[in-house]
């Protein structure tokens, strides 16, 4: 594999085949597995480790911009990466392969949940998924963290993201910005902030295959502007406007597409963050879910591929089942699973292909890049706060939480520790940085290794 054959394979505008690239986004669909940072792991190790199609320090850029936008930023990144690769059908492409089969997995296991009546059999099939999700984790910030903490001002950064979060309960966008603020406030006095690679011990491994300036790139201006925030309103909105039209303003269907729609630009924090506000509104706001059935929703949706976020798909889908109105219920549960993730996931292209060409621009402005240098940083303690909270509820049954003065943080409760998932933990960890397994085969094993205890017990 070559540049130049690569360049010769594509279309005008491409860095590498078309085809070539969907197929390596199908694999990285069917890999991702553990909210954002197991799957922004599997995504750098797919696009910059393995293909070198983009370098580190772009990579970090992107994945800069995403941290802040709202929504699900792992997919940005995907929808991101994929238009620097093969402009706005990359984009399209890595962005839809990223949601689809997650999509139809959490399709059908919503049509389970609602035909056996409870989800013990298929949160028994996955045991084992909790418990190599944290090992996923734990190797994101260790890659993460190696690559970008070049400097001591960067680790003390990510500590204290990390306690912010943690132990603090800082809100996370305060996090992010403040550490965007300091890394910007920082490079006065310490240079080396606005210039930082990766280490110079060769980790990052050859340059990319593409060069930066091959990437693809589109010159901002006011009119294309104006033409993607209007198709992008367009597609955003005539969903719910069509369900208005046929079913009333007062049905489920109109209520789930505003509310979910105004969820998508608001989300930000990362999945849980704006789970526990969509929880809320469901449970005792809209009352389309009994209390603790949103945690039935969250298990379901750890074990399937794609962002965290969907599982406001199986809440969707659950709330227009019980109140279908003129639907047969059956359909009523497709519409408003398909509904729920349209509005959800739309808005992700919006964001992308209109302010990526900004990004692009400002790519070299040292100030800019020390300012993004902080957020990396912040990136690795937000990635080892949620490594924390994996553990928290997969090890232990039960955690209390500490809400005193300053401190606000989630303890187990140590006598509910589990030691099947203690002992799973230990065979990915091991399998993850002893045999340097790939996070996917290490889920099938561990799943089936839950599968068999669950079997036993």
């Amino acid at each position: 594999m070559s540049t130049p054959r690569h360049t010769a394979a594509s279309r005008s505008g491409d860095v590498i085949p078309l085809r070539e690239a969907t197929k390596a986004w199908f694999s990285i669909s069917l890999q991702t597995f553990g909210g954002p940072a197991g799957q922004i792991a599997v995504m750098q190790h797919k696009l910059v480790d393995e293909k070198r199609w983009i370098g580190q320090r772009r990579f970090l850029h992107a994945l800069n911009y995403c941290m802040l936008l709202p929504g699900p930023e792992a997919q940005q990144l995907a929808i991101y990466t994929g238009w620097l690769l093969n402009g706005s059908l990359g984009g399209l492409i890595a962005g839809v392969l990223f949601v689809l089969p997650g999509m139809l997995a959490l399709l059908g296991l919503t049509v389970l949940y609602l035909a056996a009546g409870d989800t013990n059999l298929v949160i028994g099939l996955f045991a084992g998924l909790g418990p190599a999700v944290i090992a996923i984790v734990i190797q994101a910030v260790y890659r993460v963290g190696k690559r970008s903490l070049t400097h001591w001002v960067l680790v003390a950064l990510a500590v204290v993201s990390f306690l912010a979060l943690a132990v603090f309960g800082v809100p996370f966008p305060v996090v992010v910005i403040a550490a965007g603020v300091l890394g910007w406030l920082l490079s006065r006095w310490v240079p080396a902030l606005r210039t930082l690679r990766g280490h110079p011990d060769g980790d990052d491994g050859p340059p990319p295959l593409i060069s930066d300036d091959a990437l693809h790139t589109d010159r901002p201006s006011f009119r294309r502007a104006v033409r993607i925030i209007a198709v992008g309103l367009v597609l955003w909105v005539t969903p719910v406007l069509l369900v208005a039209a046929l079913f009333g303003r007062e049905s489920i269907y109109v209520d789930q597409g505003l509310f979910f729609s105004g969820a998508a630009v608001v989300t930000f924090g990362g999945a849980y963050a704006v789970l526990a506000y969509v929880a809320q509104q469901a449970v005792e706001v809209y009352g389309w879910l009994a209390p603790g059935e949103m945690v039935n929703g969250l298990a379901l949706a750890e074990t399937t591929p794609g962002p965290l976020i969907m599982v406001t798909q199986w809440v969707g889908g659950v709330a227009a089942y019980r109140d279908p109105g003129p639907l047969d219920p059956w359909a009523a549960m497709l519409l408003g699973s398909l509904l729920v993730t349209w509005v959800t996931f739309v808005p992700c292209f919006l964001f992308i292909f209109l302010g990526a060409p900004y990004v692009e621009r400002l790519r070299n402005n040292t100030h800019l890049t020390a300012g993004l240098t902080g957020i990396t940083a912040a990136v690795v303690g937000v990635i080892a706060s949620l490594a924390v909270y994996f553990s928290l509820h997969t090890l232990f049954d039960a955690t209390r939480l500490v809400d005193t003065g300053l401190f606000h943080l989630e303890l187990p409760v140590l006598a509910t520790w589990d030691p099947l998932a203690f002992a799973l933990t230990a065979v990915a960890l091991a399998l993850m940085f002893w045999r340097n397994w790939s996070p996917l085969r290490t889920l099938g094993v561990c799943a089936a290794l839950g599968l068999a205890a669950s079997l036993f017990t």
